[in-house]
């Protein structure tokens, strides 16, 4: 059976990180075809802080064990990563849906080359209104920001 729940900054353990820091990176696997070799054990370096330091974190577990996660700061989604084994099953969809709902989510930046996630936000009612040609490091990795 799947639940969101909402994890305070103070219960996330480094078992609770670990665990999705290993969501993370089978997401990025996954989705994230473009990143050259090194690239995710680069970035994936930051996910642990990203993580223990993003406002709200909404984590989808099944049987005890997480699949799903989305960071928010204010109402601006940071981060939604869902299990490779998982996805299609709707884990993105209602982690979205709970962001929205409950935390007044409204906008989001999305990886231009990962068209995948960029469908899935315009299917949740997004819209782009700004590219940039880097991410926020600077790295050659455009970014849509988009917003409901």
């Amino acid at each position: 059976m799947l639940h969101i729940v909402e994890i305070e900054a103070a219960d996330r353990t480094p078992e609770l990180v670990d665990a999705l820091c290993a969501v993370w990176e089978g997401a990025v696997r996954a989705t994230h075809d473009y990143l050259p070799a090194g690239e995710v054990e680069r970035i994936g370096a930051m996910v642990p802080q990203a993580i223990a330091g993003v406002p709200t974190l909404l984590v989808c577990m099944r049987d005890g064990e997480p699949v799903g996660f989305l960071g928010m700061e204010g109402t601006f989604i940071e981060m939604l990563f869902v299990s490779a084994a998982c996805r299609g099953q709707g884990i993105g969809f209602g982690l979205v849906e709970r962001a929205i709902s409950e935390h007044g989510a409204t906008e989001v930046s999305v990886n231009e080359q990962n068209p995948q996630a960029v469908g899935f936000y315009e299917r949740m009612g997004f819209a782009t209104y700004r590219r940039t040609e880097t991410d926020s490091e600077g790295a050659p990795y455009p970014l849509l920001f988009m917003r409901r």
